[in-house]
């Protein structure tokens, strides 16, 4: 049994102690929401029609834009239909809502290069970081290669071209830039330095690294319904989309499909580039000039979560939802310093206060609730420091009000507990045998009342957005690490406590132990 107990304390204490341990050797820490270290709050409104579905989508891209600004652990949530975006800590403010306003709009450009981007110290591509020299002349050098990712045609179409399958053809007499597969000469294009411009000439980067030359957009993802999916056709994944009907979706699609079909000066490659915000996600070679069936399947070496994705992405591209900036809040890094200030203090507050409790109550067994509050605060530190560094998760204001309510449900627990003990040893028992009984009996008391703080946490989590959703959320995780600290720390902590010699002869929680009963 002692064995137990102490293989018990050490263990947690060992393994909270490697936790703190690793986590400040990793450098985590944990992050500080928009409230306590100063930033930006953007709420945006939707304009115009739109469904849940799109806009769901929509908070995605916006999430995925934010985390590329660098932006420390982002909160991007929605309040009915408004999108709610923090930024703690932002540096470059005007940046931050530029890249945030951006609608996202789904484009489809004819590829005019595509290979490996080369560029020389006099030129830049941008984002690349390239010196610049002249931004409106760009040398568009690009080191051709053959085939492309994919093909694209009608759904049930009998012929497709494998990805990496060899596409060269001849450039056509009166085309400036060469076809993919031929020798590439310098050439002087003009092009765009806003990647996003539907109207001029741009370089853009795939997403494994590719470049490619794009010419103005020939047609958005309005002309796709909002039914793509990602399929198994023929033992490999596809993507297939529905056409919308009319001058503004199949009429669209067919003029561009055609050109790059016949491999025309605007598209001699014969490849369609689908980028959104400036970036490649799919360059599939046409298969079809007229696409008559309505539907398109968009084929190649796809894994099942390269399909999914750019389903889901050709999905927001036929239904993007256009947003407005309704209201825009900042917090001072000042006055975010000192609500942190104000927040430890309280917590250290609500600790000497506990404290102080139960010294005057309990007298010795407070060394067990220092201990455990020790143990509990470095457990809780290390799972937000590591929550912070992998899931983004940031320690706000109203989480630390969540942090220092849990302190009166550990309170709770000791209290039960040792007043179990109080009772027994008022009815003429031992020490060591009260504690056994005691933590039996208090155990399930302790068990469902930390399941009801639970349980109360995760509704408010559930049910709630913002700032009172964090209080549920650290709320609920410092009731879990009570369960744990109570079970591996606090009773073998007391149990050995009452076999050992210490406390023979003392008084304890108001009771004077003979020196026997410790035995």
């Amino acid at each position: 049994m002692a064995r137990r107990l102490y293989l018990s304390l050490i263990g947690i204490v060992v393994l909270v102690g490697s936790l703190l341990t690793g986590n400040l050797l990793a450098g985590n820490v944990p992050a500080l929401g928009l409230d306590l270290q100063g930033g930006a709050s953007v709420t945006l409104q939707p304009e115009g029609e739109f469904t849940a579905s799109a806009l769901a989508q929509a908070v995605d891209i916006i999430s995925q834009r934010v985390n590329a600004l660098g932006v420390s652990e982002p909160e991007i949530t929605r309040q009915g239909d408004n999108v709610v975006v923090n930024l703690p800590g932002v540096s470059d403010q005007q940046k931050a809502l530029d890249i945030i306003g951006r609608q996202g709009e789904l484009l489809l450009r004819p590829v005019l290069q595509a290979g490996t981007l080369n560029t020389d110290t006099s030129t830049t591509i941008p984002g690349t970081g390239t010196s610049v020299v002249d931004t409106s002349v760009v040398d568009t050098t690009i080191a051709a290669t053959e085939g492309g990712p994919g093909s694209v045609r009608s759904r049930g179409a009998a012929t497709t071209i494998p990805a990496g399958a060899d596409t060269t053809v001849p450039a056509s007499s009166d085309s400036t830039v060469p076809a993919v597969g031929a020798a590439a000469p310098a050439t002087n294009i003009s092009v765009s330095e806003d990647t996003t411009d539907p109207n001029a000439n741009a370089v853009l980067l795939g997403q494994n690294g590719e470049a490619y030359l794009v010419g103005p957009a020939g047609a958005t993802g309005k002309v796709f319904t909002n039914n793509a999916q990602a399929v198994i056709n023929n033992g490999n994944w596809t993507v297939t989309v529905e056409l919308r009907k009319g001058a503004d979706g199949a009429d669209l699609w067919n003029a561009l499909t055609t050109r790059c079909f016949n491999r025309d000066a605007t598209c001699p490659t014969a490849r369609i580039a689908i980028a959104l915000d400036g970036k490649v996600i799919s360059a599939p070679t046409v298969q079809e000039a007229v696409f008559t069936g309505g539907n398109v399947q968009i084929s190649g070496d796809f894994s099942q979560s390269e399909a999914r994705d750019l389903a889901k992405i050709l999905e927001f591209g036929a239904v993007p939802v256009k947003f407005k900036v309704a209201t825009v809040q900042t917090v001072s890094p000042t006055l975010g310093k000192d609500s942190l200030r104000a927040a430890i203090i309280s917590g250290l507050i609500g600790v000497l206060l506990v404290m102080a409790f139960f010294f005057v109550y309990y007298r010795m067994l407070t060394i067990v609730v220092v201990g455990g509050l020790m143990v509990s605060s470095a457990l809780l530190w290390s799972i937000i420091a590591f929550i912070s560094r992998s899931n983004g998760l940031a320690l706000t204001l109203s989480g630390v009000a969540g942090i220092i309510v849990s302190i009166g449900v550990t309170v709770d627990s000791y209290v039960v507990f040792f007043e179990r003990i109080k009772d027994e040893l008022h009815a003429g028992k031992s020490l060591r045998s009260s504690a056994q009984r005691s933590f039996t009996l208090a155990w399930r008391t302790i068990l469902a009342a930390d399941t009801v703080s639970f349980l109360g946490a995760l509704v408010l989590w559930w049910l709630t957005v913002g700032s009172v959703r964090g209080f549920a959320f650290f709320l609920g995780l410092s009731t879990v690490c009570d369960v744990i600290v109570a079970y591996f720390f606090t009773r073998p902590a007391v149990l050995l406590l009452a076999r050992s010699k210490f406390l023979q002869g003392r008084k304890i929680l108001g009771v004077a132990l003979p020196e026997s009963s410790a035995q």
